[in-house]
């Protein structure tokens, strides 16, 4: 196949050196309800990846950008015991769920990765939606099966940060301490 990218062959949609050169990761911060939330890209730089998620495709382009963000942070993630992670809405309304790779990629010696355990009522779709669209259609999570006192919780993009808020709500008000947030991209512009 040929990469996506330099059109070179590649046995990845996206070659080795495109992704040294195009898809290294950084830090960049915010906080939400006193939870720091890490993203490892600029959203503008990797749109065009985030909006293959509900394609076939996209199944393999979330695993590159997982496996060089997610899989090295977790391989670096030191604690002093292990922790869970949880993605936000995991459930695959596709062939797969988005928030479900970024989570498996988390899997070290210091994260265990948990699967179906927040889920949204509402699936309102958000995408390109204003902050007030979002304000009035809340996800409306619930907690399953949980039996964990502090997690990591995953998703894939931060915009207006109000699903990582309602998250962390859910969470807090199940007595469920969020250590930290981690994302693939964030939008917003001052965030370094």
């Amino acid at each position: 196949m040929k990469c996506m990218m330099c059109e070179s062959l590649s046995l990845t949609h996206i070659c080795s050196s495109c992704q040294e050169k195009f898809l290294q990761p950084q830090i960049y911060k915010r906080n939400i309800q006193n939870t720091q939330v890490i993203s490892f890209y600029k959203y503008k730089e990797i749109k065009k990846l985030l909006h293959t998620k509900h394609t076939d495709l996209g199944y393999h382009l979330f695993n590159i950008l997982a496996k060089n963000s997610f899989q090295r942070f977790a391989k670096e993630f030191q604690y002093p015991y292990k922790v869970n992670s949880i993605a936000i809405d995991d459930k695959s309304n596709y062939a797969y769920s988005h928030t479900a790779i970024l989570n498996k990629h988390l899997k070290s010696k210091n994260i265990e990765p948990l699967f179906n355990k927040l889920r949204a009522n509402n699936t309102v779709n958000y995408s390109g939606k204003s902050k007030a669209f979002r304000l009035q259609n809340p996800r409306n999570f619930q907690l399953l099966d949980v039996n964990f006192n502090e997690v990591i919780l995953i998703d894939d993009i931060i915009t207006t940060g109000i699903t990582l808020n309602e998250a962390i709500l859910t969470l807090k008000q199940n007595g469920i301490k969020p250590l930290f947030c981690l994302t693939l991209a964030d939008s917003s512009e001052a965030n370094k």
